[in-house]
């Protein structure tokens, strides 16, 4: 007979069948947070790549009505990275700023528009009710998605609020970067209305003539 001395490791995996096998997916941390119902339920693992499918998510709005990607699927989508906090973010939705009606005017086009708030708990910009007074002050009416832990932020490469991207009807990532060069409404120069011309591009089924352009304004709040 032979006998087969098990590893302690191995002791401890039969012991708990668990840590014998764990999951193909760790646990989403943004599924909320002490007891919040805000934040992630669902994410894709991967990176955005320009010309490639957007990573997929599930996020809840200040509402706490959920919003899958893939459901806009067949429309132009703009993610919009927000802080109503920063200076950046409150020129550019106060009265002749660049995003002041930029999403009611597309709205009418057909196109989607997600504010989504990175910021994680404690941090500048975040909670329900500044946000929401920030919405209502600014007559913002597409909805702020809720990404506490970071996670769709993160996936997506969001630097700065307002990040802009930009996923055509096939799901694909065709546009990151500034709404404009124009940092508080100054653009040193002529206008360039990247994300304008962008969306243009996609509307006339054309490839965007400037797919990346260097994002401006504040960074995006992380957890630390």
């Amino acid at each position: 007979m032979i006998i087969r001395l098990l590893t302690p490791l191995a002791l401890i995996a039969l012991a708990s069948p668990a840590l014998a096998a764990p999951p193909v997916f760790a646990h989403c941390g943004g599924c909320g947070t002490g007891g919040s119902s805000h934040g992630v339920h669902k994410h894709s693992p991967k990176k955005a790549k320009l010309g490639a499918q957007a990573p997929d998510f599930t996020l809840t709005d200040l509402s706490g009505k959920k919003h899958d990607l893939s459901n806009y699927k067949g429309k132009t989508v703009v993610l919009e990275w927000f802080n109503p906090k920063c200076p950046f973010v409150v020129a550019a939705h106060e009265k002749g700023g660049v995003l002041q009606t930029m999403a009611k005017d597309y709205a009418k086009q057909g196109i989607v528009w997600l504010a989504v708030n990175s910021g994680a708990p404690g941090r500048q910009g975040h909670g329900k009710k500044l946000n929401s007074k920030a919405a209502a002050k600014w007559k913002m009416s597409h909805p702020i998605l809720v990404d506490e832990s970071g996670d769709v932020g993160k996936a997506y490469g969001a630097k700065t609020t307002p990040h802009m991207f930009v996923v055509d009807g096939a799901g694909k990532l065709v546009y990151k970067g500034a709404p404009d060069n124009a940092p508080y409404g100054n653009p040193g120069g002529a206008l360039k209305p990247y994300l304008a011309n962008a969306l243009a591009d996609v509307s006339a089924g054309k490839r965007v003539r400037k797919a990346s352009t260097q994002a401006w304004g504040c960074s995006v709040k992380y957890n630390r």
